[in-house]
């Protein structure tokens, strides 16, 4: 059998644009399942393709993970049993990464806490840009052969076709790693606010130097857009010097509650995500980021030797 008819992909409800691009680049089956909710909101999960010894690859964002885990599970745990060999989860945003380490005292650590349970469901996992601050790798949550790997090359081609004299612009330093790859590998200067919280909403920024590049467009960029503060306080700030109107990219778009409407209402150029949550701001395609990661894993017992 020849590898490419030993995959097959599946996408929960959401993710079919993801599953339908890698399954025409790895020329790979697309999987059937049926997935709906009982009147009392159980879920039903059905699988509809043969999967027996072949590798099946489920592709699922897990943005509003508490709704979209269970039938992940459900639809994991029947792939197991209909005789897959090896079950590769593509989630192109990975939750519960932020909650690290226990705060307060009494509190979960949930990223520990969801690592295991997805450890525990799939073989292998392979994510985008994963928040991680205080970890030096995913290989520290998840026990399961995994990859990280990143938009910024992507960001960087999306940039110089659609932009003139940009200034990248990192929110904070957490941003300043991956927004200097992104401004090396274009060849254009950046810079990373210096950024004061008081609140999840409450968000003071300042621009060092931003007066050497009055003429320039500056691109906001960040990993995650949840509230969208630090970018609306940033695109006030610059509009207060006068520069020219900011683009907003962001790899992962999660808008919470009106952050999309706030962020519109600053006059900015525009706003550009990835497609790694599915959305109307989506204009970067991450397809091709998991296309050697999905080739590669072939087996349970070749994915624990990745590891070693």
């Amino acid at each position: 059998m020849k590898k490419k008819d030993r995959i097959v992909i599946f996408a929960l409800p959401g993710n079919e644009f993801i599953a339908n691009r890698l399954s025409e680049s790895l020329e790979a089956e697309k999987g059937q399942a049926e997935f709906r909710a009982f009147p009392d909101g159980e879920s039903y999960v059905r699988v509809l393709s043969d999967v027996s010894d072949k590798k099946a690859v489920v592709i699922c964002s897990l943005d509003k993970p508490n709704d979209k885990f269970l039938p992940l599970y459900f639809l994991c745990r029947g792939l197991e049993e209909m005789g897959a060999n090896n079950i590769c989860l593509v989630a192109p945003y990975l939750a519960y990464m932020r909650q690290d380490k226990a705060f307060n005292p009494g509190e979960s650590v949930t990223s520990e806490h969801f690592g295991e349970l997805i450890s525990s469901t799939v073989d292998s996992l392979v994510t985008v840009d994963p928040h991680l601050h205080r970890r030096a790798s995913l290989s520290e949550i998840y026990s399961i052969p995994n990859e990280v790997v990143h938009a910024a090359d992507l960001i960087f081609e999306w940039i110089t076709q659609n932009v003139e004299n940009p200034i990248l612009i990192g929110p904070d330093s957490e941003s300043e790693q991956w927004v200097a790859d992104v401004a090396q590998k274009a060849n254009i200067p950046f810079t990373v606010l210096q950024k004061i919280r008081h609140g999840d909403a409450d968000v003071e920024v300042s621009v060092p130097e931003i007066e050497k590049y009055m003429n320039h467009t500056p691109i906001l960029i960040d990993d995650i857009i949840s509230t969208a503060r630090t970018m609306i306080e940033t695109v006030r700030h610059l509009e207060g010097l006068g520069m020219k109107p900011a683009v907003c990219i962001g790899v992962h778009a999660v808008f919470a509650d009106d952050a999309l409407k706030d962020l519109l209402g600053t006059g900015i150029e525009r706003i550009v995500t990835c497609n790694s949550i599915p959305h109307t701001t989506n204009d970067i395609d991450i397809s091709e980021l998991f296309v050697d990661f999905v080739s590669r894993i072939e087996g349970v017992q070749q994915s624990a030797a990745l590891e070693q």
